[in-house]
């Protein structure tokens, strides 16, 4: 995937959902921890060095997997690269489970599949289609897939 370099470091001052100083290792043999600054903005995660205004990188939060390495750290993994793991240290376990909650939340695929369940059971409630006024309920990407049982929880897996 492509991006433009200016759009992005224009999208990394927005105001994030989450922001702190977290040990983080990149995903190559020899990495070590080093501290820096993370930023959840909507669905990237960039990282900067500690003392400099435009990020040194970002993670674009889809078709990946984050998971709770141990109490206080947790690790990102694309699906196409499983073997490959950013790790992230929390300065305490709660912080862990904030951020954790926070990523899977950020992802498209999360938020889709929440407009479909919440569609779903408002059309079920009131036997209308809440996105038939907007003109797109017959849209694809709307639909829910046959057999597919969905919930307002998701696993951690985007």
């Amino acid at each position: 995937m492509r991006f433009n370099e200016k759009e992005l470091v224009s999208l990394s001052r927005q105001p994030s959902e989450r922001a702190a100083e977290l040990g983080m290792k990149g995903p190559k043999k020899g990495d070590v921890v080093k501290k820096r600054l993370v930023k959840l903005v909507v669905n990237f995660l960039f990282y900067f060095r500690i003392d400099e205004e435009e990020p040194i990188g970002a993670l674009l939060l889809e078709q990946c997997r984050v998971e709770r390495e141990s109490g206080q750290v947790f690790s990102i993994a694309f699906l196409d690269e499983t073997e490959k793991k950013y790790m992230f240290e929390c300065d305490y376990e709660e912080q862990c489970g904030e951020w954790i909650d926070a990523i899977i939340k950020a992802s498209y695929e999360f938020m889709r599949k929440n407009l479909i369940f919440y569609r779903t059971e408002i059309h079920r409630l009131t036997g209308q289609d809440p996105l038939e006024q907007y003109g797109i309920s017959d849209e694809t990407r709307f639909q829910v897939n046959s057999g597919l049982q969905l919930t307002p929880k998701e696993t951690s897996s985007m």
